[in-house]
């Protein structure tokens, strides 16, 4: 149900640049350390699968670090006192060693990529969960795209970075202690000198993500923008077109995707720095081993098994430092990504239920706003006082200029927003005392705005109860008056809709929402402009059947169409959120007040009584 105009956000091109300062000063990360221990406990849900992941890491890493000192070995005791024979059997003993390392370590990347998947899953399903909390209070002031991208692309870079790098930095770790205590065990001396460029590595590294970081939280916001503005593209696409304004988009899509590529590239050129910089540093390092093992050779102080071992053991020191600062460089994106996920996972929904919260079983209908007021922002009030009240079974008409504050009542009646003032009673309890998700599903709507989801008519009537069966379908449909139209389509009720209901016509989609709002059979009827997109002789039937729908049911019509609510059981007139004048039709034209002056600029009773006389 949408606000009217003086009601919505101020300006249609900050709802499209997304939400306020999105496009400001960059935020660093507020808390990386709790966000990483946030996704840990997330992870731990899959023990198991960790733990054998883990395991398999440390045989690998075992493993990895046994050959290079077999090859020492079999340098010294078989190639150079040439025994040919022991060469064989060793290198056979050799080659098992790294087939066995190949194998644990495709393990531990698959358990890793299940753990990932499912943690992802989760992460995912909580997200949306969340969304299902929160009020229209909280997606007013948020672009659609920009939700998307924390729901795709935000987890997504998490994804990637739990499949490919976790395991991959404990295996590093792992690998660079192991590597160590191997050195120190062989020779002392040359493990100092592997050691002397650690300083160097450890300080350009952190100076480069340091940099970065920002770089990759600007990139994520401007790709959360991006997408926002492209959502609201597609889905305005007819506006757009009809006030011809392609080429202001497309300037100012432009605009939003260079941003993009300036932060991306910001973020890609100073973290590609890390590795070529740390491959110097590693080849800085190889070259004073073996300068400093050939004098040590010569010296008589090594062997050349020894040196060879260290060779390979400095590489693998080496590379796990590289892999470990590139796989930083994932997790600045990723951490950026998650934070903005947990942004929305710490949002406090503004509607709760109360502990004791009363289930909804049935309404009688009995509807009191008692000095109610409202405001969509704080300090600008859209209802004022709004006193009045409905008893059950009556049709009551909601009737003002756009703006007047007509839809947010329904608003507050369907518990999207809570009062700010005043109280609103359902069977003389506080509607804040009922279940939510109980209160609503006895609350039928017909939208303005009609929304459709894709798949078949009988499933989107079916929407508004799931259990009914295929008749009671049709049944709704023929008192909605939309079973005309459906059984002359293609497949009938087995058509598919696409995109919205966009191959239908307006008319054809708030049928269905009517028929929907039927099949639901609610205590309380809520029409929102129901019959605005339908022509005259089609209204006719709807009329028919909205009464034999609200026979003894409690019913609130907002219509600009003053023909169709005159047989209303009583008509509110909301001006600038507040009722002026309440009565019958009857009542309300012989006080000649607002609501005469409304129907007359409809219908010209005084152009008329003049012609007559």
């Amino acid at each position: 149900m949408s606000k009217t105009t003086s009601q919505s956000n101020p300006n249609i091109m900050n709802r499209v640049r997304g939400p306020r300062g999105m496009s400001g000063p960059v935020l660093k990360a507020k808390d990386p350390k709790g966000t990483i221990k946030r996704i840990w406990l997330f992870m731990g849900r899959q023990k198991a699968a960790l733990i054998a992941s883990i395991l398999f890491v440390l045989l690998s890493t075992l493993l990895g670090l046994l050959a290079p000192y077999m090859i020492g070995v079999v340098i010294d005791e078989y190639i150079i006192p040439k025994d040919i024979a022991g060469t064989l059997k060793f290198l056979a003993l050799l080659a098992a060693v790294y087939v066995a390392t190949a194998i644990f370590t495709w393990l531990q990347t698959f358990m890793m990529v299940r753990v990932s998947l499912h943690t992802i899953r989760t992460l995912r399903q909580d997200l949306f969960d969340k969304f299902q909390t929160l009020s229209l209070k909280f997606f007013d002031k948020r672009t659609h795209g920009d939700l998307m991208s924390r729901v795709t692309n935000d987890i997504d870079s998490l994804n990637n970075a739990l499949a490919q790098s976790v395991i991959q930095i404990l295996s590093s770790i792992l690998m660079i202690v192991g590597v160590g205590i191997a050195m120190f065990s062989l020779n002392w001396v040359l493990a100092i000198v592997t050691l002397l460029v650690i300083p160097i590595m450890i300080f350009t590294t952190k100076k480069l993500i340091t940099y970065s970081s920002s770089h990759f939280i600007k990139r994520q916001r401007d790709l959360g923008e991006l997408n926002g503005f492209i959502e609201e593209s597609i889905s305005g696409n007819e506006v757009i077109r009809l006030f011809g304004k392609e080429e202001k988009m497309n300037n100012h899509f432009s605009e939003v995707n260079s941003r993009l590529r300036q932060s991306a590239m910001a973020a890609d050129t100073v973290s590609g720095f890390l590795g070529p910089v740390n491959n110097f540093i590693n080849n800085l390092g190889l070259g004073l081993v073996i300068a400093t093992g050939a004098v040590m050779t010569i010296n008589d102080l090594a062997t050349i098994g020894i040196i060879a071992a260290f060779v390979t053991y400095s590489r693998q020191f080496f590379r796990p430092i590289n892999q470990l600062s590139n796989l930083l460089n994932m997790f600045q994106s990723a951490i950026a990504g998650a934070e903005r996920v947990f942004e929305i996972m710490d949002e406090t929904p503004d509607l709760l239920d109360k502990k004791d919260a009363i289930v909804v079983d049935s309404l009688k209908g009995d509807v009191e706003f008692s000095h109610v007021g409202f405001g969509y922002d704080e300090g600008k009030e859209v209802l004022k006082n709004i006193h009045f009240q409905v008893k059950s079974g009556e049709t009551v008409a909601l009737v003002g200029p756009t703006g007047s504050g007509k839809t947010t009542i329904i608003n507050l009646l369907m518990r999207f927003y809570d009062v700010t003032a005043g109280e609103l009673k359902v069977d003389g309890q506080d509607i804040r005392d009922y279940q939510l998700s109980s209160l609503r599903k006895k609350i039928g709507v017909v939208l303005q705005d009609t929304f459709l989801f894709t798949g078949t008519i009988m499933e989107n009537i079916r929407y508004g109860r799931l259990e009914a069966t295929d008749a009671e379908v049709v049944e709704a449909a023929k008192m909605a008056s939309a079973h005309q139209y459906i059984k002359h389509l293609p497949e009938g009720y087995h058509t598919q809709i696409t995109s919205g209901g966009s191959n239908l016509s307006q008319g054809q989609r708030q049928l269905l929402a009517i028929a929907r709002a039927i099949l639901a059979d609610s205590d309380i009827l809520i029409f929102d402009e129901a019959t605005s997109s339908i022509d005259t002789n089609t209204e006719i039937e709807i009329q028919k059947g909205i009464t034999r729908l609200t026979a003894g049911q409690t019913s609130f019509i907002i219509a600009h169409r003053l023909k169709t609510i005159e047989n209303a059981d009583r008509i509110l007139v909301i001006n600038q959120g507040e009722v002026i004048e309440s009565g019958t039709h009857e009542e309300l034209m012989q006080k000649k007040g607002f609501y005469f002056d409304m129907y007359d600029s409809q219908f010209n009773l005084r152009g008329k009584a003049a012609s007559s006389s």
